[in-house]
């Protein structure tokens, strides 16, 4: 099954192309972004379900940067030591993880929420604070101060938050920016914060983005814009991780893979290494993408959630030694 064969990105092998899809948990306990023993037994959980690629959480690299207060942080160095603790016991079952580096403009829950604009996403949000210059310098040093973290922290690859809304995507779309500064090009800012972010983790490992090829709004972005921005930093992304929505409180029709259209479109388009994913519960829909190629790896967000060994039902000869009684008691 090639949704269960390794893949090489770089320097890394994954042993397979599941990767688990970055979901907010909503469970930090103090409100300082520091992550509990439900992290801990969250991910390493999936890890030991034979998951080959996890993608923490939304971590926000400022505290206003956050989607909630009960979001995880990048921004102090207290957040390392328990990251750490996670990655290291993750590692221990084959599987390699990554952060979602997160800066939530004005679809922020916390105060003194920032964007590229001063337009709130909807009435019931803040009004956010359009950031000047110095402000947008400090975030883009907060990228790669969290990048620095999350290297210390043994994490194998960043993912850079430009989807749904939040604050890259704020100054990418056409519908939540326009500036009149140099800014007015958002990709000058996601340009900042790639830059900082490789001076801060190392080039041999993984950098990717996540993007929502589609926003569902004349003004909003296609496939086709993304590949185009994305072309001009093949030589510092490895990997594009398609979602979409979000830009808008729109509602979206959605169905088994109705995002893959969009990974088909930027794959094609860029060669980059692409993720697709969205309502994917069969993962014969998600081996059958990656036959036909429309992608080369698969994520999954709420199947497992709800069904953490799911890849042993698939092929139990992957158990873990500890479960090897149960081999031959699962089945498709």
């Amino acid at each position: 099954m090639k949704l269960l064969e390794p893949i090489k990105v770089k320097h890394t092998e994954f042993k397979n192309r599941v990767m688990m899809s970055p979901m907010c948990m909503y469970s930090v306990e103090k409100q300082d972004g520091v992550a509990t023993d439900f992290h801990y037994v969250h991910y390493v959980t999936r890890a030991i379900g034979g998951v080959g690629y996890i993608m923490l959480e939304s971590t926000a690299v400022l505290p206003n940067g956050r989607i909630s207060y009960e979001d995880l942080g990048l921004w102090d160095d207290k957040h390392i030591e328990p990251l750490k603790k996670i990655v290291d016991e993750v590692h221990k079952y084959g599987a390699k993880i990554g952060v979602q580096l997160s800066h939530a403009g004005r679809k922020s829950r916390t105060d003194n929420i920032v964007s590229s604009t001063n337009v709130p996403f909807s009435d019931k949000y803040l009004t956010p604070k359009m950031l000047d210059e110095a402000g947008i310098k400090e975030i883009v040093k907060a990228f790669g101060k969290a990048a620095r973290r999350a290297h210390e922290a043994g994490f194998d690859s960043i993912e850079l938050h430009g989807a749904h809304g939040y604050l890259i995507a704020q100054f990418i779309s056409d519908v939540t920016n326009q500036r009149i500064d140099k800014y007015k090009d958002g990709t000058l800012f996601l340009k900042e914060i790639i830059d900082e972010v490789l001076l801060c983790f190392p080039k041999e490992k993984i950098l990717q983005i996540r993007v929502s090829g589609y926003e569902y709004h004349d003004l909003g972005m296609t496939p086709y814009d993304w590949a185009s921005i994305l072309n001009r930093f093949k030589d510092k992304i490895d990997i594009v991780n398609v979602s979409s929505g979000g830009i808008l409180p729109s509602p979206v029709k959605d169905y088994p893979g109705y995002q893959l259209p969009y990974a088909k479109i930027i794959k094609e388009e860029t060669g980059l290494i692409t993720i697709g994913g969205g309502q994917i519960n069969d993962p014969y829909l998600a081996e059958g993408a990656i036959l036909d190629g429309t992608m080369d790896m698969a994520y999954f967000g709420r199947k497992l959630l709800k069904e953490p060994y799911f890849i042993l039902n698939l092929d139990d000869q992957l158990l873990p030694k500890q479960y090897t009684r149960a081999r031959g008691l699962i089945s498709e």
